[in-house]
Parts: C-alpha cells; structure tokens; sequence
C-alpha cells in the first residue's frame, strides 16, 4: 500500500477544504514546493496534487505552483484537476507528472479516457469523487446520477492505472475512512483504488492497510493539522 501526502492547490498555494468547498479553504503553506519538499525529506514515496482552480474551470490555473513542485523533489507525482483533453494530459506527462488522474472527463468522454490508457499504459488514473455514493464533477459543483461503482465499472476496459476514490462527504473532516464502501468499489473491479478523504490518523491507515485490498491512500488535513505524523504514518504502513 502507497502513502500519498496530498497537496492541493488554490491561488498558488497549499490549502485543505472542508467537504469540497472552495469557500472553506484553509491555507497551509504560501510556498506548495517547499511543502513538496517537506513530505520527500519525511520519507514519502509519492505525492498527490491537486488543481482546485482548474478543477473548476476545466483548465490548468495553478501550473507555476505544479511546475516549481516538479523541480524541487524526485518523487513521482500524481495530478487532477481540470484535465480534459489530450493535449493537456500529454503536456503534464511532457513536464514531469508521473501520472495525470482524469475525472470531470471520465465522465463526460469515456473514449479519451481509453485513448490516453492505451497511448501512455501505466500513466493514467481516473478520480471517482462521491457525495452520496454518486459521482461529483466540474469540481465538485455538479453531482451527476452516476454511482461511483457504475463509473468504475465503465472504465475498467480502458487500461488505467488507479482509481482515486474520494468520499466528498469526509473529505477534510478529520471523519474517518470511508473504509467499507473504497472496499466494496476495490472488491468490485480489477484496477486498484486508492481511498481518499477522512483520514484523522494512525487509526485509519491501519484499517485501510487490514482491508488487503485497497492499494493506497491519501493524506492531507490529518498531516497538516499535526494528527498524524509522517513518521506515524509510514510506521503503520511498515507494520
């Protein structure tokens, strides 16, 4: 199981939001590299960042603040975030993204997402957010009639890499895992599914870790907010 410390980006700068809501920002760090910087000396093996702005106008707004990531740490870095087209996928994959997470447009165009699994295998991730269980885009502003599970179900051919599955209702609670229902989505299909969104602490990486079947998990307000240690965190990892 993979640890992602998350890093999400708004106006240039690392925030955690409450439930989805651009108006419930806190902001953590001015400079989102030298908390990049910061989660590599810690020991993590992967960061996960997030384009809150481009999630939400369909394009990429925070790049400086992703590119200067890229220059300051080693580490492969998984970003979303108003990915919608295959010419922004092949510019982030150009510029150092390791893997590019598609979810407005996993929705609205199944048929990029297949195009860009067969074109760069192994790079390709597809974001499922949910509020009551349906599926959330154009960041977070629409909730569609869509299941996650029907989702995933609708991309399982189209050779992704990951699911991130992010539980909106819990996302930046300090709530908990939604640890049976990522379970449930990880039992119904073949692609691994990282579980996002609640995490308050050491508790929750070891019930993700018991599950034996989700393949990751992502970390944010819990590190910010001092609940969990990075040194905690891949401790429970490790044991």
């Amino acid at each position: 199981m993979i640890l992602y410390p998350a890093i999400d980006l708004k106006d240039g700068r690392c925030v955690r939001l409450l439930r989805g809501a651009m108006d419930q920002a806190t902001v953590y760090n001015d400079d989102p590299a030298a908390q990049a910087a910061s989660f590599a000396a810690a020991g993590f093996s992967w960061l996960h960042l997030v384009d809150l702005d481009g999630a939400l106008h369909g394009r990429a707004v925070n790049g400086a603040a992703v590119a200067a990531i890229l220059a300051a740490v080693d580490l492969p870095v998984q970003l979303g975030g108003g990915i919608r087209d295959m010419a922004a996928i092949e510019r982030w994959l150009a510029a150092g993204v390791r893997r590019v997470i598609l979810g407005t447009v996993a929705l609205r165009d199944p048929d990029l997402v297949r195009a860009a699994g067969r074109r760069f295998p192994g790079r390709i991730a597809v974001g499922i957010d949910a509020r009551g269980g349906r599926v959330a885009v154009e960041g977070w502003v629409e909730t569609a009639e869509t299941t996650a599970l029907d989702l995933a179900r609708r991309v399982e051919d189209a050779g992704v890499a990951a699911l991130v599955y992010t539980d909106i209702d819990r996302d930046g609670t300090l709530s908990g895992v939604n640890v049976a229902a990522t379970a449930d989505l990880a039992r119904a299909v073949s692609i691994p599914v990282i579980a996002s969104g609640g995490v308050a602490g050491v508790a929750d990486i070891h019930a993700v870790r018991a599950t034996g079947v989700i393949a990751g998990v992502v970390v944010g307000r819990a590190l910010y907010d001092g609940r969990l240690t990075a040194a905690d965190a891949l401790a429970a990892l490790a044991a």
